[in-house]
């Protein structure tokens, strides 16, 4: 499975589904946002993964103005920030972490620099040194930007980027940025990454004799 996306040299991930299950968060406050405007919370959460809020919005209620998304996005995302209860990490991810430590990595999400923060310490997951976020971007996933801004960042070239993501949105920011993605959880299977993994226990990162870096598991 890994040999399909061969060797690398930076790692670039996504938190929400991928190292963080914030499910229980987001099903709460998006489960209230959606009935406050009497939409079925079943069609509304899977929509919400891998975009920014006031993208979210724009999708489920295009008629809406633009301003008027980003005002509820701001109300939402304060609440999400507070609220970190059921917040854990996905299975494995600390130890996968653990093992990137001394490797050019970044992460690349959605959230403000203070969800991300909020929710990576509620993990007990480390903030990587590189960290692009809501502020940082123009454009929320599927635009490819955020993935780009990480490789310029890290010195890298997107082709020698390998993606970590579990959205369709983000999965489809990966690979339009020309990376590798490795699709992450149950969510991912069904976007098309280059690869695929259950979960991220026993999955570890190394560098190689030539310096590249390859994935095992195991």
């Amino acid at each position: 499975m890994f040999q399909a996306l061969g060797s690398f040299t930076a790692v670039l991930l996504d938190m929400d589904g991928t190292l963080v299950d914030s499910d229980a968060v987001v099903e709460r406050v998006w489960g209230r946002w959606a009935v406050a405007h009497g939409l079925d919370p079943a069609e509304v959460l899977p929509v919400v993964h891998g975009r920014q809020g006031h993208a979210t919005m724009a999708h489920l209620l295009p008629d809406r103005p633009l301003a008027v998304h980003r005002a509820e996005s701001a109300i939402m995302l304060a609440e999400e920030t507070s609220d970190v209860e059921g917040v854990v990490p996905v299975a494995g991810a600390p130890e996968f972490m653990a093992s990137l430590a001394a490797l050019p990595h970044a992460l690349v999400t959605s959230a403000d620099r203070g969800l991300a923060r909020a929710r990576m310490d509620a993990a007990g997951l480390p903030m990587p040194r590189l960290a692009v976020t809501a502020e940082s971007v123009g454009a929320s996933k599927p635009d490819p930007e955020g993935f780009l801004k990480a490789a310029a960042g890290l010195g890298a070239a997107p082709h020698d980027c390998l993606v970590l993501e579990d959205s369709s949105a983000g999965v489809r920011a990966g690979l339009a940025a020309g990376m590798r993605v490795l699709g992450v959880g149950p969510r991912a299977a069904a976007h098309h990454p280059t690869a695929h993994v259950t979960t991220l226990e026993g999955v570890r990162v190394r560098a190689g004799d030539d310096g590249r870096l390859v994935l095992t598991a195991g």
